[in-house]
């Protein structure tokens, strides 16, 4: 039989994106908007193209994509960011799965990041499987504050599809800092500080070193070229920025009178 699917995004200011992710989803059964009040045309090109559109206000990435699953008319979801594509080979496997009648719960996809205008296969950006179709009644958001994912329940069979999720989430340097400044590193640190995690200026130093030899050595991104050193020296600043604001969060939340860094 059949399976019918709901595919769905959560938005907030994506009227760049909106219409390519939308677009690329002209083969579910359902395409389901969930926007967090964008002040663009979001909502107004999302619906031009058949969306259904809802409203809800920010919860958080985990918990807005599962209000998006909760919301969604059908059981099997897929998942999509606005700054994500379905390739035409993803679409031609996904259909294969609906017609399928022997399939798993979950299906793991792999996602190709493009990043100076190039594909990036290396530096621990690549396969960087994402599982993204699954069947709700078994799986749910994790509830993480970064880095979220589905997690399905204990014996539930989880297969992997070969073609690939296309991500154009960094638009230049610039947008790559603010990133790391606004969301993964603030996110990140407290994330480590919610698990109880301690950290050091020395530690501080040496993530970041580890984070750039891991990305542009042990995981080839010199094979990348010059965007594959770029990704590396965000990697380590990333990683040195996560731990200087834990260091930060753990002084201002559990001794606020000592002095700073």
């Amino acid at each position: 039989m059949t399976v019918q699917i709901s595919a769905v995004i959560i938005s907030y200011n994506e009227e760049k994106n909106i219409e390519d992710a939308i677009r690329s989803l002209s083969w579910a059964d359902e395409i389901l908007v969930v926007d967090s009040e964008s002040t663009d045309r979001t909502r107004e090109l999302a619906g031009s193209l058949g969306a259904r559109v809802l409203i809800n206000s920010w919860q958080g990435f985990s918990a807005q994509k599962q209000f998006a699953v909760d919301s969604a008319a059908h059981d099997w979801i897929f998942s999509l960011d606005a700054d994500e594509r379905v390739s035409p080979a993803l679409e031609k496997e996904i259909r294969e799965v609906q017609e399928n009648s022997s399939r798993p719960e979950a299906y793991k996809i792999p996602r190709l990041s493009y990043y100076m205008g190039r594909e990036i296969k290396h530096g621990g950006w690549y396969p960087d499987l994402q599982l993204r179709l699954f069947d709700r009644r078994k799986g749910k958001w994790n509830g993480r504050i970064v880095h979220e994912s589905v997690q399905m329940e204990p014996g539930s069979e989880i297969r992997n599809l070969r073609a690939d999720i296309l991500h154009y989430s960094v638009e230049g340097a610039a947008h790559h800092n603010r990133m790391i400044a606004e969301r993964y590193a603030p996110l990140g640190a407290r994330t480590m500080h919610e698990e109880g995690r301690r950290t050091t200026r020395s530690k501080a130093i040496f993530s970041g070193i580890f984070a750039f030899v891991r990305s542009y050595i042990l995981k080839l991104g010199f094979l990348d070229g010059f965007p594959g050193f770029c990704i590396a020296y965000f990697a380590a600043h990333h990683s040195f920025m996560k731990h200087l604001m834990l260091i930060e969060l753990i002084r201002t939340t559990e001794n606020p009178e000592a002095p700073g860094l």
